[in-house]
């Protein structure tokens, strides 16, 4: 039977985490989870701290220390998962009630991998559209937020997540999902936050993405990307 292994990559999310972990341990199914690991890259928030609390009485909670970097972590956590399935999600991001058994049943329905329609918590019409266009399955739709599911096999087969990318890695390593397997997205809602937005403004923020992706397209380096962004957005 398939098992999964939820793995959330955290960097400052105290906050987060105390709400995203108690709601996994209430709509998740003790026989399809087979851990949740919070892989930490440098945290000086106290997230550490609520990982280690909250995993005193909930054993499947582990807290796993990486160097800093999202694909680093992400593998990190791969590598030291237990379950057949992956799960990578965001500490700001809510899955649907259910979550598991929708990913188990797409996997034993030949999915390889895939992930949930998102929308924002922002009532902005740019976002409202921005989060309808993820119900498509086209690539240019997909992106990290939207959390991603994957045979460990599969993830494997690709060599994870290109550590050389700061940024765009979801999108790197989602690309060659769909390059070579079937991607499947599932017709529920995961809710993720709109601070970025709130805290760079909307336009701002959405023009520095657009910006990214066509120096990606135009095959811009994992650096020069990470330069712009940590230039233009905070």
């Amino acid at each position: 039977m398939n098992n999964i292994s939820i793995i959330i990559p955290v960097l400052n999310e105290a906050q987060n985490l105390e709400v995203l972990l108690p709601y996994l341990h209430c709509n998740t199914s003790s026989e399809l989870i087979s851990e949740i690991l919070v892989v930490d890259g440098g945290s000086s928030d106290g997230s550490q701290k609520i990982v280690t609390a909250f995993s005193k009485n909930h054993p499947k909670v582990l807290g796993l220390n990486s160097p800093k970097g999202r694909a680093k972590q992400m593998n990190f956590g791969a590598l030291s998962s237990k379950g057949t399935v992956l799960y990578f999600l965001h500490a700001d991001s809510i899955p649907p009630e259910n979550f598991d058994r929708y990913i188990v049943d797409a996997i034993q329905k030949r999915s390889k991998a895939g992930c949930f329609k998102m929308r924002f918590n922002s009532s902005h019409w740019w976002l409202k559209l921005a989060g309808w266009g993820t119900q498509f399955n086209w690539k240019s739709c997909r992106g990290g937020d939207q959390s991603l599911f994957v045979e460990k096999k599969v993830f494997n087969s690709l060599g994870g997540f290109n550590e050389n990318f700061i940024i765009c890695e979801d999108n790197e390593f989602i690309y060659k999902l769909y390059k070579h397997y079937n991607f499947k997205v599932l017709p529920y809602w995961l809710t993720t936050s709109s601070r970025r937005y709130q805290a760079n403004g909307v336009w701002t923020l959405q023009y520095h993405f657009w910006v990214i992706h066509l120096k990606k397209f135009f095959g811009a380096t994992p650096k020069t990307l990470e330069a712009y962004y940590l230039k233009y957005i905070h």
